[in-house]
């Protein structure tokens, strides 16, 4: 028997969760999206990561065997839409050993950055595949054409166990102009002429300058970035302060704290520049920040006049998501095996979504009971965040009996969970009850958060709808299934794998 068929099977079973309690196998194209869009090789509540890397494992060995093609557009898709780095990278590295054409086709658009290719390598020497072979080789050679001066700057430390260096060593690329002769003499830490690298050499000039005058004169002429200055030097207040006014929207939500720190704030223009930053609603909506990017930098932050400022900022972004039509029942679990990152997270996309609807849904949050958030339209989404408390078991039937109780019908229940139920009756179960007695046409999304191989309801239910990982896109794609589009499998199924030009990602 193929490894797929075992690992598979020929059929959709029910099965078991953590807990033991009754689960659902999905279809193996959605067990791999979940896979690639959840499971980051790290310790979950139930799993311990050597469990996760074994199974991990298990299903890129079975998926390349059993439909490849699919596995070719899902690592594109995971690592473009969703936004995650490894699990793409060790399927690319599993595709390259048995399909070098499929492999090829896609390696681009996986391997985006060079942290990216110093994972990949990494993957394949842990594998005993070497440097991969001739098709690796080639598309290695490839990636390097584009490296730029910033690349060469920021990536190449050997940190990561492969630098630009070593895979130029690797690959042999050829350079096709003096310049990018010069480019990879320097990677390899050979002599070469600076003159042709002008950021390069503001940047080995800046270690050596000791007066903040010059160095500030040296980081603006050369315009060099923020994380390669702060690698190569140590900042002082001034040139953090330079260095604020060059950041992206993005490094400012991260170097908040640290800006604080080096006392940039106590000069109030700086304070007031950031502020007004943060809370231009209308360079917010062109930069396309959604609420929850700004949880991790709020607690972070200890200055109280930034964390008001990002109370906010949060609110003036929720008007970036998406529209979602007709009532909503919004349901959050609050067990324990959600505390952390998962249900700060899941505060603030539930409430930015409460307030997207302008009050016409329901926001209730669950363990094994089921209490009304008590939503505010006009408090702050991160100040009731702060409010929110993970406790208790999971029994995520006990929020949609309580539709059921009080005859509430809606259009569409949103269930943010890691799926883990271990007491009560089950979501299924509730669910098949309440599209028969309240709304028949009743939608159903289940934002699974966690890696586990087991689902709350059978492959068959065409009106749930199953997305996997938490990135800027969740939103979208329940907008999209509400209005009757395509559920995440079949939109990377429709996905076209075309050459793309490619614009170096930071």
């Amino acid at each position: 028997m193929s490894h797929a068929k075992k690992l598979f099977g020929s059929g959709i079973a029910v099965t078991t969760n953590k807990e033991g309690f009754v689960a659902y196998n999905r279809s193996i194209e959605e067990e791999y999206l979940q896979l690639l869009l959840t499971n980051t090789f790290s310790n979950t509540f139930y799993a311990n990561s050597q469990e996760l890397i074994a199974e991990a494992q298990s299903i890129h060995q079975g998926m390349v065997e059993l439909n490849p093609e699919f596995m070719t557009k899902a690592l594109v898709f995971a690592r473009n839409e969703g936004f995650m780095r490894l699990q793409p990278l060790y399927g690319l590295a599993v595709l390259s050993g048995a399909h070098p054409d499929l492999f090829a086709s896609i390696f681009q658009q996986v391997v985006r950055i060079p942290s990216d290719l110093a994972d990949f390598l990494t993957i394949l020497r842990g594998m005993r595949r070497g440097q991969g072979g001739r098709a690796v080789k080639r598309q290695v050679a490839l990636f390097l054409g584009r490296t730029t001066e910033y690349w060469a700057m920021k990536y190449n430390g050997r940190g990561r166990g492969f630098s630009l260096g070593d895979a130029i060593a690797t690959a042999h690329p050829k350079p096709t102009t003096l310049r990018q002769q010069a480019l990879y003499r320097y990677l390899r830490g050979q002599e070469t002429n600076l003159a042709l690298l002008p950021q390069i050499e503001a940047l080995e000039k800046l270690k050596n300058a000791t007066d903040d005058n010059e160095r500030i004169r040296l980081i603006q002429e050369g315009k060099l970035p923020y994380e390669v200055v702060t690698s190569a030097i140590s900042p002082t207040r001034g040139i953090w302060q330079t260095l604020m006014k060059e950041m992206p929207a993005f490094a400012l939500l991260r170097h908040l704290n640290t800006l604080d720190r080096h006392g940039v704030f106590s000069r109030k223009k700086n304070l007031k520049y950031v502020q007004e930053r943060l809370t231009d609603a209308e360079a917010l909506r062109k930069a396309k920040i959604l609420p929850f990017r700004f949880a991790k930098a709020f607690a972070e932050v200890n200055h109280p006049d930034l964390r008001d400022t990002l109370r906010e900022a949060v609110d003036l972004s929720f008007d970036n998501l998406p529209d979602v039509p007709g009532r909503t029942a919004i349901f959050l679990d609050i067990s324990g095996s959600m505390t952390g990152e998962y249900l700060q997270t899941g505060s603030i996309f539930a409430l930015a979504l409460y307030k997207k609807t302008d009050g016409n849904s329901l926001f209730w949050l669950f363990d094994t009971l089921v209490e009304d958030a008590k939503p505010s339209r006009r408090d702050s989404i991160m100040s009731q965040a702060e409010r929110i408390k993970a406790r208790g078991g999971t029994n995520t039937g006990a929020p949609v009996r309580r539709l059921i109780e009080q005859g509430e019908s809606v259009d569409q229940i949103i269930m943010i969970t890691d799926e883990q139920q271990n007491t009560g009756s089950p979501f299924y179960q509730e669910l098949v009850e309440y599209r028969r007695k309240i709304n028949p046409h009743a939608k159903a999304f289940i934002v699974d958060i966690a890696p586990y191989q087991s689902s709350m309801v059978p492959p068959d239910d065409s009106n749930t709808f199953y997305i996997y990982g938490w990135s800027d896109t969740v939103l979208s794609f329940i907008a999209q299934s509400v209005q009757g589009y395509q559920e995440m499998v079949q939109h990377v199924e429709a996905t076209l794998l075309e050459d793309q030009p490619f614009k170096n990602e930071d």
